[in-house]
């Protein structure tokens, strides 16, 4: 039997942690990562692409997602990708290779092909935590210290780098443990504290990501409390949530108007609170998986932190049942106006026919594109990591590539994006067709980029650097292997439930502009 690898060594952690799909792009220093077995990774055509299939499998999964890539541009080509998974909390690991160790001189940079003076320090600022080992024993344990890093709460990317003339090498395992410490209880004397402040007034209910896995629990609790349950954009599909977000008025209106917020698995951040703007209840209550990385804008008056399930379920034990105390239909009204307001119909036809592929079970992927921001703040997705949305970094090109890591679970998906953000992954349709993943490509081509045109028309500006020359984008599609149509928007939703029906590689394109959503930032001030 022929030895392990190193390669071998971390693609087999990588596998038992959760990803049992890796994502890369080979290379001449990390070749060894690639072999003609199932185990071998998915090849993308950017090395961007890796990192954000990586990242869109994390957040369908809730297991660790990776990639692989080569040393120097094709490690810089990753960056993105991490610091778009390092903005959403998922546990992805990075594993690049460096140059041969027989080439590198200390001190000195000698131009040795894809040689950086320190690589490492590059991908830092965006990752959770970088390991650089050296040896074949450091390389076992650092991928397994990498595996547990992303994993804890709070998650985020790790980026391991290799020199190449380790990865063909024997692998050396030796013994090694790795501690993933269980979170902590919050004591019995703060849990009293935050139910006896819950009891006494009214409560509104805001999750966040940390609530994703927790979603029962969490429904189950405002439930108890009689209180709406309102999601931030990382949290969307919880049962029971409100169908609206929070940007619109007559949801702010409601936050606003209650004694207390609690605020579950974090989402107080800028993108969901109209950076901070919003109106809020006077007394704060938080609970958080794990400490903040960072002091949170709003300080909580009671913060709890531990197993959020586990703390849900002790709060709603301490507490008396109640019946609604607001208004349980206003996210109803909410919908009902945009739907029949001749200005965002059409943007309301796309949440529709959207809605009609999620309902079967399709997960849904966005772009930071108009039509992206209609779906991924307004239409009813199929549960907790039923949707996968940039917001936090803004990566635009982040749609296609996150969607093979989604449909790579198996999961039909359908990726909504622009004509701009497609541009930018569109090698990434031939990975579709090469892999024959369950995607669906909707593209609202509006010949541009259509949220800084909006921009502009706002400020009374000329159009500049907004306009662009668009492709045939059906017959580029057929180019490339896959079903393609071209739709009316009356013709949105039969389509779409036709492609996602299919299992197969399509794209749908429709032409159409859109008014951007109360969600993007130069409407959150509109009344």
């Amino acid at each position: 039997m022929t030895r392990p690898t190193v390669a071998d060594d971390v693609l087999s952690v990588l596998r038992e942690a959760g990803a049992t799909t890796v994502f890369g792009l080979p290379g001449v220093h990390n070749l060894a990562f690639f072999g003609p077995g199932p185990g071998s990774p998915v090849v993308v055509r950017h090395e961007q692409a890796a990192t954000a299939a990586a990242d869109g499998w994390a957040r369908r999964t809730g297991r660790l997602g990776a990639a692989v890539v080569t040393t120097g541009p094709g490690a810089t080509n990753a960056l993105t990708g991490l610091g778009e998974a390092a903005a959403a909390g998922s546990p992805v690991v990075l594993v690049a290779s460096e140059i041969p160790q027989r080439l590198r001189r200390p001190g000195r940079l000698r131009g040795v092909l894809h040689e950086s003076r320190d690589q490492a320090a590059v991908v830092a600022p965006l990752v959770k935590a970088v390991r650089t080992p050296r040896t074949a024993a450091d390389t076992a344990r650092a991928v397994r210290e990498a595996v547990v890093v992303a994993l804890t709460e709070p998650r985020g990317p790790v980026y391991v780098d290799v020199p190449a003339d380790l990865l063909g090498a024997p692998a050396e395992v030796p013994p090694c443990t790795v501690e993933d410490g269980a979170p902590a209880r919050p004591d019995d004397d703060a849990l009293a504290a935050v139910t006896a402040v819950l009891a006494a007034g009214t409560v509104v209910v805001w999750a966040g990501r940390g609530a994703v896995d927790a979603a029962g629990p969490v429904s189950a609790l405002a439930r108890r409390l009689g209180a709406p349950l309102v999601t931030a954009f990382g949290a969307r599909g919880l049962d029971g949530a409100l169908d609206a977000p929070p940007h619109e008025p007559e949801v702010a209106a409601l936050v606003g108007s209650a004694d207390v917020l609690l605020a579950v698995g974090g989402g107080l951040d800028g993108m969901d609170t109209r950076n901070w703007t919003m109106p809020r209840p006077p007394v704060l209550v938080t609970v958080d998986p794990a400490p903040p990385a960072d002091p949170p804008e709003w300080t909580p008056d009671h913060a709890l932190t531990g197993d959020v399930a586990v703390i849900a379920g002790e709060l709603a034990a301490g507490l008396p049942g109640r019946g609604p105390w607001w208004d349980t239909g206003v996210a109803g009204r909410v919908r009902a106006r945009l739907r029949d307001d001749p200005a965002t119909a059409d943007a309301w036809t796309l949440v529709e026919a959207v809605e009609s592929v999620t309902a079967t079970g399709a997960a849904v992927v966005c772009d930071m594109a108009v039509a992206g921001y209609w779906t991924g703040g307004y239409a009813r997705v199929s549960g907790p990591r039923g949707l996968a949305y940039p917001v936090g970094w803004g990566t635009l090109g982040f749609g296609l590539p996150a969607a093979l890591g989604v449909a790579a679970t198996g999961t039909p998906t359908l990726a909504v994006v622009g004509d701009g953000g497609l541009a930018m992954a569109v090698g990434e349709l031939a990975t579709l067709v090469q892999e024959q993943l369950p995607v669906t490509v909707l593209v609202v081509d509006d010949g541009g980029y259509g949220m800084l045109r909006y921009d502009q028309d706002r400020a009374g500006a000329p159009h500049a650097g907004v306009d662009l020359h668009t492709p045939d984008l059906v017959a580029l599609a057929h180019a490339y292997g896959l079903d393609a149509v071209d739709v009316p928007i009356a013709g949105l939703g039969a389509a779409v439930r036709d492609a996602v029906g299919s299992g197969r590689p399509h794209l749908v394109r429709l032409g159409a502009a859109l008014l951007p959503p109360r969600t993007t930032s130069p409407r959150w001030d509109d009344e």
